[in-house]
């Protein structure tokens, strides 16, 4: 398959680390999900392509050479587009071909490979040294005022949550804002086995480019998921009544 010429491919470490001229500012990259016909940041969709057998697969690194199709809408859409074929149809003109191979699970294969990518950058980062571990570790980071993005496993006690939120408010001088870390869609289990640590309950990312790289694999895998989007610097607001306890 060929590589379009829009479709440059490049690590987005090696993005991070090459020195860049002063330009003005631009608009993200959007894509049209080929489904919905609706145009979205790039960062929110998902790329899919073919095989040269003809079967699709999802690139949830960007990565793979060839004409890709996008997809924005969210896994039970996109389950049911493909049950009823419009999702065969559409992928047949996207590629320019109808001799297309779709498996059945294609939904649960796009799910686990976006998962994967954002179970990989935590690897990455924990490896880098901008991941935090620990819950004691992360409230003296947070309340000192070093910590860039909080996230806790969707299993995480909503007391341990809520120590953890008013320690990172308070380093960041934010007492009383309700602001909040960031959900995950990933139970502790999950978490522990992909850092190979024990009891992977709370996380923080220690720098502003560390957390917006995990942001950016979060928020395609939880807009694909049907979930609310974080918010753009990975914060989320809490219910009212959290304020109390600041």
């Amino acid at each position: 398959m060929r590589t379009p010429p829009n479709e440059r491919l490049t690590s987005d470490i090696a993005e991070a680390r090459r020195p860049r001229k002063t330009e003005p500012a631009r608009s993200c990259p959007e894509r049209r999900c080929i489904l919905s016909g609706e145009t979205a940041p790039r960062e929110t969709l998902v790329r899919l392509v073919a095989s040269p057998t003809g079967l699709v697969l999802p690139d949830a690194q960007e990565k793979a050479p060839g004409r890709g199709a996008w997809i924005g809408v969210s896994r039970d859409e996109f389950a049911e587009a493909q049950a009823k074929g419009r999702l065969k149809g559409a992928l047949s003109r996207a590629f320019k071909t109808g001799d297309l191979e779709l498996a059945d699970n294609l939904p649960e294969l796009v799910e686990n490979a976006l998962t994967r990518v954002l179970l990989d950058r935590l690897g990455l980062e924990m490896r880098v040294g901008s991941l935090i571990l620990g819950t004691q570790r992360i409230a003296e980071a947070a309340r000192g005022g070093a910590v860039a993005l909080l996230l806790h496993a969707s299993d995480a006690s909503e007391d341990g949550r809520k120590k953890l939120d008013q320690a990172w408010r308070v380093g960041r001088e934010l007492e009383g804002s309700g602001e909040r870390g960031v959900e995950l869609p990933l139970d502790r289990d999950a978490l522990s086995v992909a850092l190979g640590r024990d009891n992977v309950v709370h996380l923080a990312l220690a720098d502003e480019a560390a957390a917006a790289r995990v942001m950016k694999a979060l928020t395609r895998l939880t807009h694909y998921l049907g979930h609310d989007l974080p918010a753009a610097d990975g914060r989320v607001s809490a219910r009212a009544d959290d304020d109390l306890n600041d």
